[in-house]
Parts: structure tokens; C-alpha cells; sequence
């Protein structure tokens, strides 16, 4: 919930957003490069020599693969971009919540996830987003 609700958190989805929009469109373009390639091939199968026509087959697999690591290597990319930021993001939420617990006398702090039933003014979530908001905005994304 607070990475998600955070200002922190909202701030880094929309840039991931961003640059995975940036991406697919940089996608897009080379695999309409490499269909247009692969349909003038097929116009031409019959009038290139059968070696030519190899060859020219072997350069689109090779296109082709080189366009399938590019993507591997983006979409890692933007992974390890999402996991740096939000463990900048849980860091923080670490120290808010070791303070919150300190200065409140709290000495026991759960996910709700782990919860079956408890009183719902036991719930400090929105106050820990409230701090998390204060204390940090943006995250740097590399």
C-alpha cells in the first residue's frame, strides 16, 4: 500500500511507465523494420541466387536476435531499476516505522497482510504514509 499510495511510490511508477513507454515504442519501430525486411525478402525469393537468398535470411535471424537481446536487456533494466527504488522506498519506511514505534511505545508492528482479525484503531498505516510523505517526495531512478 505505500509504495503504491506514497508520493515516493506514485512518483516511480510514473517514471517506469514512462521509460517502459519509451521502450515499446523504440520495440515497435525495429520490429516493423525487421517485417518490412522479412516481406521484400519474400518478394525476392524468386529472383535472388538460392546463396544470396541464405545469406540475406541469415541477416535477418541476425537482426532478429540481436532486436530479442536489446529487449531482455531493457525490460532487466527497468527491473532492476523498480527493485532499487523500491528498496530505497522500503529503507525509509524501515526508519519511519523503527521511529514511529520508539516515540509511540509500540512494540510490535505487523503487516495487515499477516492479520487475521484485529481492532482497526490499532491500524497505523495512514499515519506512516502521512511520514513517508514528508520525509521524501522522489526517489532518483538510474
Amino acid at each position: 500500500f505505500l509504495l503504491t499510495e506514497s508520493e515516493a511510490g506514485k512518483y516511480i511508477n510514473k517514471e517506469l511507465q514512462r521509460i517502459n513507454n519509451i521502450n515499446i515504442e523504440e520495440f515497435k519501430k525495429i520490429e516493423t523494420s525487421i517485417k518490412s525486411d522479412e516481406e521484400n525478402l519474400l518478394k525476392q525469393k524468386n529472383i535472388l541466387k538460392e546463396e544470396d537468398y541464405n545469406l540475406k535470411i541469415k541477416d535477418l535471424k541476425s537482426k532478429y536476435n540481436s532486436y530479442q537481446k536489446l529487449k531482455n536487456s531493457k525490460n532487466s533494466e527497468l527491473k532492476k531499476i523498480r527493485d532499487e527504488a523500491a528498496n530505497q522506498v522500503l529503507s525509509s519506511i524501515n526508519l519511519i516505522l523503527a521511529d514511529y514505534s520508539k516515540k509511540n511505545q509500540i512494540s510490535l508492528i505487523i503487516e495487515k497482510k499477516n492479520i487475521v482479525i484485529g481492532k482497526t484503531e490499532l491500524d497505523v498505516t495512514k499515519d506512516i504514509l502521512d511520514l513517508l510523505n514528508q520525509k521524501i517526495q522522489k526517489v532518483e531512478l538510474k
